[in-house]
């Protein structure tokens, strides 16, 4: 009983934080600055909210419908957290073309070795597409997710970048990478012991919270870098005219 207590606050209390933070960032009018986190959250929203209870509500927790979706719904919401990164070394890049000229190939090979890999698992195991090639393409973009954010957060340092709404995202992103790509690992050399797959149930979900009361407290604590009007500058000639005669 406590336990489905416990699942359920976790699981409507990463809704509410989603609904809640997509509404904010709308209303203090900064998704212009932050629109691939906003359409990131809407596909939050999209598939943990919407798409999965109607699935489950219509064919069943055990039936092959729901399976496929969840399955399928997990690999586009991974493959949204990797466009996420991508869009935020754009942003990092931000004046600094020559940089992001080569940094663009860089994460396109990344994504193709991840897919190459997870494409040869299917040599083997060709009849078993769900269990095998979107596990496995699942589990290896999470670690490409995890590395990249990792060397993301690591660029805004050595930059001594001033952004800190940026260096809160990519470490709200880091606790949502980090959790599951460590319990993959447990998982995998425990042999699939279901006390480690039972944490897996809880740990995703809370490492979702985790990133999004981090980017709640960035876009209502963090301060937004605020024009500063500077002296207008006089005129060549004005200032031409107030010199002394003789003086260069």
């Amino acid at each position: 009983m406590s336990d489905s207590i416990l699942g359920y606050a976790v699981q409507y209390g990463g809704y509410i934080l989603e609904l809640a933070l997509l509404v904010l960032i709308m209303r203090t009018g900064q998704w212009r600055k932050r629109i691939y986190v906003c359409l990131y959250l809407f596909l939050l929203l999209s598939v943990d909210a919407v798409g999965r209870p109607l699935v489950l509500h219509k064919y069943g927790v055990s039936s092959p419908q729901y399976s496929y979706f969840y399955w399928m719904s997990d690999v586009l919401l991974i493959l949204g957290a990797f466009l996420l990164v991508c869009s935020l070394f754009r942003r990092a890049c931000a004046g600094q073309e020559k940089m992001w000229d080569l940094l663009l190939p860089t994460l396109g090979a990344v994504f193709a070795l991840v897919l190459g890999i997870s494409l040869a698992s299917l040599h083997e195991h060709y009849k078993n597409l769900v269990s095998v090639f979107i596990v496995q393409f699942q589990q290896n973009i999470y670690f490409a997710c995890l590395v990249l954010n990792t060397l993301l957060y690591i660029l805004l340092q050595r930059r001594e970048s001033e952004d800190a709404e940026l260096a809160m995202t990519v470490c709200g992103l880091g606790i949502q990478f980090a959790g599951p790509a460590a319990n993959f690992a447990l998982v995998y050399l425990a042999q699939n012991n279901e006390r480690f797959w039972a944490l897996y149930q809880y740990l995703g979900p809370l490492c979702t919270i985790g990133m999004l009361a981090t980017w709640f407290y960035a876009v209502v604590h963090v301060p937004q870098p605020a024009k500063v009007a500077g002296k207008e500058r006089a005129p060549a000639w004005a200032s031409s005219a107030l010199r002394p005669e003789g003086a260069k």
